[in-house]
């Protein structure tokens, strides 16, 4: 009988390498053990905060705190609930009572609003310059005199002054004189007119050039009642001429002649001048 041969059997595929996992690295092993740990102390931790009353944590034989600052009482010693001795005052070393009455006299006082009290601007200035004197003689003659033939009036001097209207200067280049309404106002020497007519805020003015003493002196009256002046620019006067009437034009609050006096174009005080060179 014949027998077939065996079929052969398959040939074995190559055998392909095969690698494992990715290796774990060591710092990566140690956490993994740690970590566990670690979270259930944690838990345990929380566990015990949110369920254990706070009582339980604390030695209920300590003293409470509020013996530690009791009063000091002034009598014999006393005994604290908790069964400790408080001294008395007399007991205690000196620098462990505080004195209450000592510090009351050397606390500082508390202010009062009645201690304070405001000066405003308008009357500082009516402190410093409200009591000037400006009383002057005259007697009329002389090459230099006074606007008007006898003493007058002066509401306001040169310099600072408490504005007297809206618009008004607080530093004054003048000197205000209460010579009355339509009276008379003369040059106060001789020189040559150089101005005539309403000027600004001094209303109706004139300005006169003077040679005194060797120096350019400049006069100026204002406020005068409008068209009052007799005199032309240009004009040589000698000292007494009629220069206006006194008036209450331009910015001014009532009848006065405002004089000005400057040297070399500079305004001064012309009380001082006036008192210095006038007869």
């Amino acid at each position: 009988m014949l027998r077939r041969p065996a079929p052969a059997a398959p040939a074995p595929l190559p055998s392909t390498a095969t690698t494992s996992g990715p290796t774990v690295s060591l710092r990566r092993r140690v956490a993994q053990r740690a970590f566990p740990p670690v979270v259930m102390a944690a838990a345990a931790a929380l566990l015990i905060g949110t369920s254990v009353p706070p009582s339980a944590l604390f030695d209920p034989d300590a003293p409470p705190a509020s013996a530690a600052f009791a009063s000091v009482p002034t009598n014999d010693a006393t005994m604290a609930d908790d069964g400790t001795e408080i001294l008395a005052e007399a007991e205690l070393e000196e620098g462990q009572v505080l004195d209450m009455a000592a510090m009351a006299e050397v606390a500082a006082p508390v202010a009062s609003r009645d201690d304070w009290s405001v000066t405003s601007y308008a009357e500082m200035l009516r402190l410093k310059y409200g009591t000037r004197n400006f009383s002057y003689a005259t007697n009329g003659t002389g090459a230099v005199r006074w606007p008007f033939p006898n003493p007058v009036p002066i509401s306001s001097g040169f310099g600072d002054r408490v504005a007297p209207c809206f618009g008004c200067s607080s530093y004054h280049r003048g000197l205000d004189m209460l010579g009355g309404r339509g009276n008379p106002i003369y040059a106060i020497a001789d020189g040559v007119v150089t101005g005539v007519g309403q000027y600004t805020s001094y209303g109706y003015r004139v300005e006169i050039s003077h040679m005194i003493n060797g120096q350019r002196v400049t006069s100026l009256y204002a406020h005068m009642e409008w068209d009052s002046s007799p005199l032309k620019v240009g004009q040589e006067i000698p000292v007494g001429t009629l220069v206006g009437t006194v008036g209450n034009s331009g910015l001014s609050t009532g009848p006065h002649l405002h004089l000005e006096i400057a040297i070399d174009g500079i305004a001064i005080d012309p009380f001082a001048w006036l008192t210095t060179n006038a007869s």
